[in-house]
C-alpha cells in the first residue's frame, strides 16, 4: 500500500465512502416491507414499474428495488442479503465490477441489481462460466424473481430456436458466455427476423468475471461451416514429423548456433513455437520429393508440417487437450474444464487429431466471429463480480472501462496462508504434497489439492492410491460429476484432487452439503432428473407426484442438515479445509482464486504452496539463479526453502507472464477492433433489411453507384475520346443492363456525344428494365427478391471477407520491418478491402435483381448469354444456375475477364 492509499485510502474504500449512505437508506426500509404479506409485497413489482413510467430512475427507486427483493429473498430462499451484499448489489447495478470473496453469496448479491434493473422491461443477462451454474442460478435464484411477478429464461447448450427466444424475452435470462455471443453472431446470419433469438443488448452481469472477460479473451468466438479441402496431408505431415528428432531451446546452449543444431526442429516452450532447423528442411525436401521446401508453391506443405511439429513438440495430451470418444477436445488452461464445441484454428486442431490417430476433420470457413472483448462492449451497462479482479484491474479500466471495487467480507478472515516451500526437484515436491496430505487426514482435515493439468491431478492420484489413502479425483474427464464431487470436498477426512478451476462457483461447505446428499439419495431411490428438478424448484403445482418429491427433498434436505451439524463443527476443530497448491500458476489470480476456496464466511482454514524448480513457471521464467543457488548449497531434493526472495523472484515471473499475456489479448483486441467497425457496419445494414424496411430506393442507388463506378473505371475522368473503353463498358453490362446493340459507336459517332449522354442513355435503359421486372413480377415478390438477394449477397461476400482479412493479419506483421505498424496498416489495407467488398456487393446484387428468373413448373428456355442466370424459389432462395459453354468458350478463373474489365474472371464475372 502506497503512502496515499495509507492516508487517504485506497480507492475502494473512498468509493465505499459514497456508497454506504445508499446501503443505509435499503437497510432502513427493512422492517417496512417486513410488515406486509406476500401480495402487498408482489404488488410492489407493478408499483415501482409504474414509477418509472412516471419518471422516476432506477437509482430514485432503487432502496424501495432492493429492499422489496431483500424481503422476497429470505421469504422464499431462506437468506436475507447481509448489508455488504448490499453494497455489492449496488456497484453492479452502476456498471462496475464487485471483488467479493469467495463464500460472500454472490449468487444472492446479482439478485437485487437484476431485480431492479429488470423492471425497465428491456431485459438483464446474467452470464455464468458453464451450464450447470446457469441452470442451477435459474432455478435457485429464479424462485425469487418468479415469486416477484418476473419472468425467467435459460439459455443453455442444445436447446432449440423458439425456446432460446422465448428465454431472451423473459425479464431476467440466464446463460453462459459462449451462448450468448454465438447466439449474437447466428442472429445476424438469418434471412427472416422472427428468426432472430436476441432482443438487444441492455444489461449484463459477469459471474466470474476474470474468467470470461480476460481468461477466455485471447480465443475469439468463431462460426464454421465445413470447408473443402482435403485431409490427407495432415496425415502425412505427421507421420513425417513423428520421425523427426526434437530439441528444446532450454536445452541449447546459449551460443550454440541454431543453424547448426543437432536436431531437426526446435521447441520453445515459453514462446510455444516450433521450427524447422536447416537439417529438417532438408529431409522435408526429400521425403516430400520437393527441390525447396520455402518456394510460395510449396507454402501449403510447410504450413501443414509446421502444423504437424507443433502438434507434436508443444500440444501435450491430458494437458491441453484431452481425447474423448474418438474426439479431441480442448482443455481450458485457466479453468481446466473442457472446451465443447470449441477448435483450434489454423489447422493446428487437424494436427493434433491425426497425431491421435482420430477422425481428421475437414478445415472450417469462417462464417462469422467476434471477441469476447468486443461483444461484451455492446452491452448499454456492464457490470460483473468474482473473487480476484484487483491483479488485472488495469486491464479492466482500459479494455472495459470497468473499474474494481473491493467488497469487505461479512466476516473477519482467519484462514492461514502458509508460505511457499520450494524443493528441487518434482519428485521432492511431490513426496512433500503425500506427506501433507496424510497428515491432514489422520486428523481428519479436509484437503483440497489444486493442479493445473490432467496429468498431474492423475500422478497424485496414483501416489494416494499407493498410500492407501481414499480420495476423489476431479478433472476434465469427470466433468459430469464437478459439482457433487467439490460440494463435498468439507467433509472430515475427505481429499479431493482437482485442477486449480474445476467447481468454481460451488461453495464448499465444512461437513458437507445437505442438498447434494439429499438430490443423490432420491436418485438412488430412482427419480429421474426432471422430477428433481421439479422437487426442488419454486412454483405451484397440483401435481400430486411432484408435492410428494418436494415432500420427500425438503425431509431429506432437514435430514442431512441435522446430520452435518456436528460434522461441520468437527471439521472446523481439525483447522477447516486445507488448500494446497502443487505448483504457481503463471497467473497470480487463479492462485489467489485457488486459496479462496477456504476460509469462507469466517471459517478456518488453511493454504500452503509446494513448488519446485522443474516446474514449467520456474523452468521457463527464471528458475536458474534459484537452481544455481541451491546447487552451491548442496541442497538435496527433500530438503524444502521457505525464503521471501524466492517468493518474490516468483512473483515477478507472474508478474512477466500477466503481462504478455494482456499483450497478447490487447494485439487481439486491436486487430478485432478494426474488424469490428466493419462488423457494425454490415450488421446494422443486415437489421434494417431484415425489420421489413423498403429497401427499393436502397437498389435503385446502387444501380446509379454501379453505374458511376463502371463510368469512372471504362472512360475515366478525361474527355478524350481516345482514352475510352467504350467496348469494356458495354461488355461490362451486356446482358443485365445493356442489350447486343446498345452503345455499339465508332469513335466517330461518339466524337459529339458527351459522357453524361451516355451515362444517362444507360441509366435509362437500367430503369427501364427495372420496372419492367417489377411489373412482371409484382410489387410484392419484388420486394421479397430485393431483401434475399442483398442478404445472400452481404453473408456470401462478408464470409470471404472474413478470410481475405484474416490472411491479411497473418502478414502484416513483416511490415514491422519496414518500420511501420503492422495494426495501423491492417486498418488502412483493411478498409481499402472493405470498401471494395461494397462495391461487389452492391453490382452482384444489382446484377442478380435484372437477371433473376422465377421457378416455373415447366423447364424455361433459357437465354444464350454468357453469364450465369439465377432462379428464386419460392421459400426466398436465391439459386445460380449452370451455364453451359463449349470446351472453347471456357474461360480459367485466372484469366483476363473477357468483358474487358481488366480484372481476372474469378474477380469479376466468374464470381
Amino acid at each position: 500500500m502506497g503512502l496515499f492509499d495509507k492516508l487517504f485510502g485506497t480507492y475502494s474504500q473512498r468509493e465505499l465512502k459514497n456508497i454506504t449512505p445508499v446501503m443505509d437508506k435499503v437497510l432502513a426500509l427493512e422492517e417496512k416491507y417486513r410488515a406486509m404479506s406476500d401480495e402487498e409485497l408482489k404488488a410492489m413489482t407493478p408499483k415501482l414499474k409504474q414509477e418509472l413510467a412516471n419518471g422516476k430512475t432506477l437509482d430514485d427507486i432503487l432502496p424501495d428495488a432492493f429492499a422489496v427483493c431483500r424481503e422476497a429473498s429470505d421469504r422464499v430462499l431462506g437468506m436475507r442479503p447481509f448489508p455488504v451484499q448490499v453494497i455489492g448489489g449496488i456497484v453492479l447495478h452502476q456498471g462496475r465490477i464487485a471483488e467479493m470473496k469467495t463464500g460472500e453469496g454472490k449468487t444472492l448479491v446479482a439478485t437485487l441489481p437484476s431485480y431492479l434493473n429488470a423492471l425497465t422491461g428491456k431485459g438483464v443477462h446474467i452470464v455464468t462460466v458453464n451450464d450447470y451454474l446457469a441452470k442451477r442460478d435459474s432455478e435457485w435464484m429464479g424462485k425469487l424473481h418468479r415469486f416477484l411477478g418476473l419472468s425467467v429464461g435459460l439459455i443453455v447448450h442444445d436447446i432449440d430456436p423458439d425456446d432460446r427466444k422465448a428465454a431472451y424475452n423473459c425479464d431476467i435470462t440466464y446463460g453462459t458466455n459462449n451462448e450468448f455471443g454465438f447466439d449474437y453472431l447466428r442472429d445476424n446470419m438469418v434471412v427472416y427476423k422472427d428468426r432472430q433469438v436476441q432482443r438487444g443488448h441492455n444489461f449484463a452481469i459477469v459471474d466470474e468475471v476474470d474468467s470470461i472477460l480476460i481468461d477466455e479473451a485471447r480465443t475469439p468466438l468463431i462460426i464454421s461451416g465445413p470447408g473443402d479441402k482435403s485431409t490427407e496431408l495432415y496425415g502425412l505431415a505427421d507421420k513425417f514429423a513423428k520421425t523427426l528428432h526434437m530439441v528444446k531451446v532450454k536445452e541449447l546452449d546459449a551460443k550454440e548456433d541454431h543453424d547448426d543444431v543437432d536436431a531437426d526442429f526446435i521447441v520453445d516452450e515459453k514462446a510455444k513455437t516450433a521450427t524447422l532447423t536447416p537439417r529438417g528442411v532438408k529431409k522435408a525436401e526429400k521425403a516430400f520429393n520437393i527441390e525447396n521446401l520455402n518456394d510460395p508453391d510449396n507454402n501449403t506443405l510447410l504450413h501443414h508440417i509446421n502444423q504437424a511439429i507443433r502438434a507434436n513438440g508443444i500440444m501435450h495430451r491430458d494437458i491441453d487437450y484431452v481425447v474423448k470418444d474418438g474426439e479431441v477436445l480442448i482443455v481450458d488452461e485457466f479453468t481446466g474444464r473442457l472446451m465443447i464445441g470449441r477448435r483450434y484454428n489454423e489447422g493446428l486442431h487437424q494436427a493434433i487429431e491425426a497425431k491421435e490417430g482420430v477422425k481428421v476433420e475437414k478445415e472450417s470457413q469462417t462464417l462469422a466471429t467476434i471477441t469476447f472483448q468486443n461483444y461484451f462492449r455492446m452491452y448499454s451497462k456492464l457490470s460483473g463480480m468474482t473473487g480476484t479482479a484487483m491483479t488485472e484491474e488495469g486491464e479492466f479500466r482500459e479494455i472495459y472501462n470497468l473499474d474494481v471495487i473491493e467488497i469487505p467480507t461479512n466476516k473477519p478472515i482467519v484462514r492461514h496462508d502458509f508460505p511457499d516451500v520450494v524443493y528441487k526437484t518434482e519428485n521432492g515436491k511431490y513426496k512433500a504434497i503425500i506427506d501433507q496430505i496424510a497428515a491432514c487426514h489422520e486428523k481428519q482435515q479436509p484437503v483440497l489439492v489444486g493442479t493445473i493439468s490432467i496429468e498431474r491431478s492423475e500422478l497424485l492420484s496414483s501416489m494416494l492410491k499407493k498410500r492407501g489413502i481414499k480420495h476423489e479425483v476431479l478433472n476434465a474427464k469427470y466433468h459430469e460429476k464437478e459439482a457433487e464431487i467439490v460440494a463435498q470436498a468439507g467433509k472430515p477426512g475427505a481429499v479431493t484432487i482437482a485442477t486449480n478451476m474445476a467447481g468454481r462457483g460451488t461453495d464448499i461447505m465444512l461437513g458437507g452439503n445437505a442438498e447434494f446428499m439429499a438430490k443423490y439419495e432420491m436418485r438412488r431411490q430412482g427419480y429421474s432428473e426432471d422430477m428433481i428438478h421439479e422437487a426442488t424448484s419454486y412454483g405451484d403445482t397440483e401435481d400430486e407426484e411432484v408435492l410428494t418429491a418436494r415432500r420427500l427433498f425438503q425431509e431429506l434436505n432437514a435430514k442431512y442438515k441435522d446430520e452435518i451439524a456436528p460434522e461441520a463443527q468437527n471439521a472446523k476443530d481439525a483447522g477447516g479445509l486445507f488448500i494446497i497448491g502443487t505448483e504457481r500458476h503463471e497467473s497470480r489470480r487463479i492462485d489467489n482464486q485457488l486459496r479462496g476456496r477456504s476460509g469462507r464466511q469466517g471459517d478456518p482454514g488453511d493454504t500452503r504452496f509446494f513448488i519446485s524448480l522443474e516446474d514449467d513457471l520456474m523452468r521457463l521464467f527464471g528458475g536458474e539463479r534459484i537452481q544455481n543457488m541451491m546447487d552451491t548449497l548442496g541442497v538435496d531434493e527433500d530438503t524444502p526453502i521457505e525464503n521471501r526472495i524466492l517468493s518474490s523472484s516468483i512473483e515477478n515471473a507472474q508478474a512477466k507472464v500477466e503481462g504478455r499475456n494482456f499483450g497478447i489479448r490487447k494485439n487481439v483486441l486491436q486487430f478485432d477492433d478494426v474488424m469490428n467497425k466493419q462488423r457494425e457496419i454490415i450488421y446494422g445494414q443486415r437489421c434494417k433489411v431484415l425489420d421489413g424496411e423498403n429497401i427499393r430506393d436502397y437498389i435503385q442507388k446502387m444501380i446509379s453507384d454501379s453505374i458511376d463506378s463502371a463510368m469512372v473505371q471504362y472512360l475515366g475522368n478525361s474527355d478524350i475520346r481516345e482514352e475510352w473503353n467504350i467496348d469494356g463498358l458495354r461488355y461490362h453490362f451486356l446482358g443485365w443492363i445493356l442489350d447486343e446493340g446498345d452503345l455499339k459507336y465508332d469513335m466517330k459517332t461518339l466524337e459529339n456525344t458527351p459522357k453524361d449522354e451516355i451515362r444517362a442513355f444507360i441509366q435509362k435503359k437500367a430503369d427501364d428494365k427495372y420496372a419492367a421486372r417489377e411489373a412482371q413480377f409484382g410489387e410484392e415478390l419484388t420486394r421479397e427478391l430485393e431483401r434475399v438477394i442483398l442478404l445472400k449477397n452481404v453473408d456470401r461476400h462478408w464470409i470471404d471477407h472474413i478470410d481475405a482479412m484474416d490472411d491479411l493479419r497473418k502478414g502484416i506483421y513483416l511490415r514491422s520491418y519496414a518500420q511501420k505498424d503492422p495494426v495501423v496498416e491492417y486498418r488502412i489495407e483493411g478498409f481499402d478491402m472493405f470498401d471494395q467488398m461494397i462495391e461487389s456487393i452492391r453490382e452482384n446484387t444489382v446484377k442478380m435483381m435484372m437477371t433473376v428468373q422465377i421457378r416455373n413448373e415447366t423447364e424455361p428456355e433459357r437465354e444464350q448469354v454468357a453469364k450465369p442466370s439465377y432462379t428464386a424459389g419460392g421459400d426466398g432462395s436465391v439459386k445460380q444456375q449452370p451455364v453451359h459453354k463449349s470446351a472453347a468458350e471456357k474461360v480459367g478463373r485466372n484469366d483476363p475477364c473477357p468483358c474487358g474489365s481488366g480484372k481476372k474472371y474469378k474477380k469479376c464475372c466468374g464470381q
